[in-house]
């Protein structure tokens, strides 16, 4: 079974338009990538959990901030191009980029060095218009954007 990773599209009414919540990967391999390399908030599910307790866990602990569970609209899957399932929830909320704390992970580097080093699972985050954010986000996770836009035209 393909492994399966549930986030958070976090949304907000932006000065012109509706802006979404991104994040940028942390670590040596996405340092100098940006267009087609940034996020949703997210990480894997694990067996037998609630992919939407997954969604709001994963959230907290890529930014350092908690959402409330109750307000979570449902926007479907898509498949990366590796295989996995990204399954996301939109949720409407505000959140200052520049509070963003993230946990670790730990990762030989230089590779073959025997040196491990410690760097942050997302190194920054930042609200992008509906536009920008489907060039800036992994070609697969573009399509949440167009449903989240779906729904919200539908209110």
């Amino acid at each position: 079974m393909a492994k399966r990773s549930a986030g958070i599209l976090l949304h907000r009414a932006g000065i012109e338009a509706t802006e979404v919540l991104l994040v940028h990967p942390g670590g040596p391999f996405w340092a100098r990538k940006d267009v087609g390399a940034w996020s949703i908030p997210k990480g894997e599910v694990d067996d037998g959990e609630d992919p939407r307790a997954c969604a709001l866990r994963e959230f907290e602990e890529e930014t350092g901030t908690r959402l409330p569970e109750g307000a979570l609209h449902d926007l479907g899957s898509v498949t990366l191009k590796g295989g996995k399932l990204v399954l996301a929830f939109a949720v409407a909320g505000d959140l200052d980029p520049a509070t963003v704390r993230s946990n670790t992970f730990a990762l030989e580097w230089p590779p073959r060095s025997g040196r491990t080093q410690s760097f942050p699972e997302i190194d920054r985050a930042a609200w992008f218009g509906l536009e920008e954010a489907r060039a800036k986000l992994n070609p697969a996770q573009a399509g949440f954007v167009d449903r989240l836009e779906a729904l919200l035209s539908r209110r």
